[in-house]
């Protein structure tokens, strides 16, 4: 059966202008942010318009509908503080701050369904963080100071968002690296050295960016996808198939442990061990004597945001929210409130900002790319290797997500929407294929 690619059904330059702003976003939001970022945005708004013209049959998706529910509800939430509390609301109701996490339909517009495309597009995503990350901050020279124990964040914002964005890029070079190794064409050996070097840079800047969060969700997320491989393996191919591939991945893991406790001992050690009194304390359950360490500092907050979500659960306090827990929170010290502006967990942001709705909203979000992927798969459109990066990306999302706040910012957003955009894309094609859709309303059976 013919694929649909949905993109094409628009004018020709239409989809050549969506593929090119697409490519620029990709490629150089980090590298080259002048250039990426308003063409990220161009491709945004370009790409939902070209949906809404030329997508007939996808208008009643619901990304887009989950799309027009966020903006009500941040509306409405605004609109509620405006008149219990119209001090400490904004100009107006700032509807992007949950909005720019649906910029994947765009993306997944102009990918039309393609897995060649989407995949061509993360990996000009990979390339273009792992060049930006010795181009930007103190280049090689930060790279040498990290080799020496020194904690670096590669220029990007801060030391937790290089260290995410480099967990994200090793995430899907072992997914996908079957691929690189089953390539058969001439240039098979230049592709494997290429995926050798990325992968190698992408787990040093992962151990030197020293962001336990990363470290943590990064294990998580290797269990449950080799989790997840392995029965596949045993019910495709028998248990036998499946027991050799237990010990080829066992033993790989114990050599990259080994060799990564090896050179980064000293460093592995400290950064775990340095909150060991911090997390005594939370599992004592005497939160009111923890320090205020990194850990701590997330700990207190996250105890002042449970106050102000148990005033206002439902609705929430309006996109100020994060900042008015850190600025009106009496029992916080005053350095806490001149250098933190934000929660260091997305969800509590998103709950505190926008209540229970909010988190609906995300909720709902969620499952339907989930299950959309997972209806996907079966029907063979998505192919394996891009649904289990699905899963244990949404496993790592998760985590990181716990401990820094980042789908608030620039950086989260860039990766989920890259990352959701390619997930969409195929979920849209069998929908288009299949005439089915991911969520159905039951009928009522009649008498």
């Amino acid at each position: 059966m013919m694929i649909r690619e949905f993109a094409w059904q628009c004018p020709r330059g239409v989809a050549i202008v969506g593929l090119s702003l697409l490519a620029l976003y990709s490629a150089l939001r980090i590298l080259w942010p002048s250039v990426g970022e308003p063409a990220g945005t161009v491709m945004a708004l370009f790409g939902l318009i070209a949906v809404l013209v030329w997508g007939k049959e996808l208008r009643g998706s619901a990304a887009l509908w989950l799309l027009l529910a966020v903006i009500g509800v941040q509306a409405f939430s605004w609109v509620l503080g405006y008149f219990h509390h119209p001090d400490w609301v904004s100009s107006n109701p700032e509807v992007d701050r949950l909005a720019k996490l649906f910029i994947f339909i765009g993306i997944a517009w102009w990918l039309g369904g393609s897995t060649r495309w989407t995949l061509a597009f993360w990996t000009a995503g990979v390339i273009g963080y792992v060049i930006a990350a010795f181009v930007h901050g103190g280049g090689v020279q930060e790279w040498l100071a990290g080799l020496n124990g020194h904690r670096v964040g590669f220029g990007i914002r801060n030391n937790q968002h290089g260290s995410m964005l480099f967990g994200v890029c090793l995430l899907g070079l072992v997914v996908f690296s079957r691929r690189v190794f089953m390539h058969s064409g001439r240039g098979r050996l230049p592709l494997i050295f290429v995926w050798g070097l990325l992968t190698l840079v992408s787990l040093t800047g992962v151990l030197i960016g020293q962001t336990r969060a990363v470290w943590l969700a990064l294990c998580v997320a290797a269990i449950v996808g080799i989790a997840i491989w392995l029965m596949w393996l045993a019910k495709s191919h028998g248990a036998r198939h499946m027991l050799r591939s237990v010990f080829i991945v066992s033993c790989v893991l114990v050599v990259v442990g080994m060799g990564a406790m090896y050179a980064f001992k000293d460093t592995l050690s400290q950064r775990i061990a340095r909150e060991s009194p911090v997390i005594e304390k939370v599992l004592d359950g005497d939160l009111q004597n923890v320090p205020y360490s990194s850990v701590g500092i997330r700990i207190h907050t996250w105890v002042a945001a449970g106050e102000w979500i148990a005033e206002r659960p439902l609705v929430g306090w309006g996109g100020e929210g994060r900042g008015l827990v850190i600025d009106h929170t009496d029992w916080l010290p005053d350095w806490i409130k001149k250098h933190y502006g934000h929660l260091h967990n997305f969800f509590l942001e998103v709950w505190v900002a926008y209540g229970v709705l909010g988190l609906g909203v995300i909720a709902a979000l969620a499952f339907w790319i989930g299950r959309g992927t997972w209806l996907a798969w079966r029907a063979g459109v998505i192919p394996n290797d891009i649904a289990l990066f699905g899963a244990a990306f949404f496993v790592y999302w998760m985590i990181v997500n716990q401990f820094e706040s980042y789908n608030s910012f620039w950086t989260g957003v860039y990766v989920h929407n890259l990352i959701v955009g390619g997930l969409v894309t195929h979920i849209w094609r069998w929908q288009l294929e299949s005439g089915q859709r991911v969520l159905v309303w039951p009928t009522r059976r009649s008498m």
